[in-house]
């Protein structure tokens, strides 16, 4: 009787392999998160169901360690995640730099898939190569708890070599460009001019990724920070990259988080590159385009009024103020007092400065600078200060208002 019943269970298996097959050449294997079951991938559920077993790819991956820390890398989103979510993770950390088409991951759920994924993504910057702004398919079986993962690719091998040099090369400008001893605010500082002056903000098919800043020289907030990360990594500086809202806009924004001597700090070098807040032509004048810090280390309270991260994930508190661009070159005041404006714009002069730029702590103090300065004769008295110090008849000069960072810029 056991050797009949076991016959039959022979036969319905080549039934259900052949159906299988049939059912293949028709309907994809793979399918939307959205849809995670479907053709192939149903009848190998059954199948495997009925034969009591899983891959044995998969029960290799369940025996496997999951490792917490890897090092060149801070991985926050990481630690973030569930047991099962960092296990998955690994997975697709390990598929994906092997660039396999699909792999197997130790997780199912949509929404863990999901959280594991971004997760990776915002964590390795370094994998440029998977989509990471296209959907992402999975197939699932039921009644299991894992799933096969298809990520997606967005380049070829020829195309990865390339860019892989292209971005070795910036690392060695990056530090061509470091003064010598540099602190680690001197890093940050260095690699967010360096990410300004070397790229166009623009829409391209690379703008969402590293490769995109490295290797094509233009890309948008995604690859920016993506950018600042990467290159502060290898530097072991800790960074995050952060993802989120903007006010007046729907399509996002993307910056970092970078700490420094202990504390935390916004940086968003994209906004770094976005001059047009200057008055006339000064937004084409090349030497005034690279050097905008506003954003670097910028008052919390200020950035935070514009942008804010995302719920999917929770990001550390950034309340410091000491690293901030002003405090640290003298230019923030709390107060208003012209004639200490006026001093502070002509030592700016005389050291040598195209660009003299000021700030202030309070609306107060903006509101009654900005009466004097921009409405009022101001700019003009520092206009006449800088032709006697250079001996002009005439100079044309130019100005920028930062109204939300309270932040004036004074260009000759």
């Amino acid at each position: 009787m056991k050797k009949k019943n076991r016959w039959i269970k022979w036969i319905l298996l080549f039934c259900m392999v052949l159906s299988g097959i049939m059912l293949w050449k028709e309907i994809p294997c793979v399918s939307e998160v959205s849809n995670p079951s479907a053709g192939f991938g149903e009848w190998l559920s059954s199948a495997m169901e009925f034969w009591g077993s899983e891959p044995a790819e998969v029960k290799n991956l369940r025996e496997q360690e999951v490792i917490q820390a890897e090092e060149g890398h801070q991985e926050y989103y990481f630690k973030l995640l569930t047991e099962e979510e960092q296990r998955g993770y690994r997975e697709m950390l390990d598929g994906i730099r092997a660039r396999q088409e699909e792999f197997y991951v130790t997780i199912c759920d949509n929404e863990e898939v999901d959280r594991a994924y971004h997760a990776l993504l915002k964590d390795h910057p370094e994998l440029y190569w998977v989509h990471n702004r296209l959907q992402v398919y999975k197939t699932t079986y039921e009644g299991s708890d894992y799933c096969l993962f298809s990520p997606g690719y967005s380049y070829t091998e020829e195309e990865i070599i390339q860019i892989d040099q292209s971005i070795e090369l910036a690392w060695q400008e990056v530090n061509e460009l470091l003064p010598e001893n540099a602190d680690i605010y001197e890093i940050v500082k260095t690699v967010y001019t360096y990410l300004i002056d070397s790229t166009e903000y623009m829409l391209s098919e690379d703008d969402q990724s590293i490769a995109g800043i490295f290797w094509k020289k233009s890309a948008v907030c995604a690859g920016y920070a993506g950018a600042l990360q990467y290159l502060l990594e290898r530097f072991g500086i800790p960074c995050i990259y952060v993802d989120g809202d903007a006010d007046g806009s729907d399509e996002g924004h993307a910056w970092n988080i970078v700490q420094i001597d202990g504390e935390y700090y916004y940086v968003d070098a994209t906004n770094g590159d976005q001059p047009q807040f200057l008055e006339g032509d000064a937004v084409q004048m090349a030497e005034h385009k690279t050097t905008i810090y506003d954003y670097l280390c910028p008052f919390p309270d200020e950035y935070e009024i514009t942008y804010w991260p995302s719920e999917e994930f929770a990001v550390p508190d950034c309340t410091a103020t000491e690293k901030n661009f002003y405090i640290l070159n003298q230019g923030c005041f709390d107060t208003y007092d012209y004639q200490t404006i006026y001093e502070y714009c002509k030592m700016r002069l005389n050291y040598g400065a195209a660009v003299v730029r000021f700030k202030f702590s309070s609306q107060e103090a903006f509101d009654l600078a900005y009466a004097d300065w921009i409405q009022g004769n101001g700019v003009q008295e520092v206009a006449r200060y800088y032709m006697d110090l250079y001996g002009m008849n005439e100079v044309e000069y130019h100005y920028g208002i930062l109204d939300h960072m309270k932040t004036f810029y004074f260009m000759f």
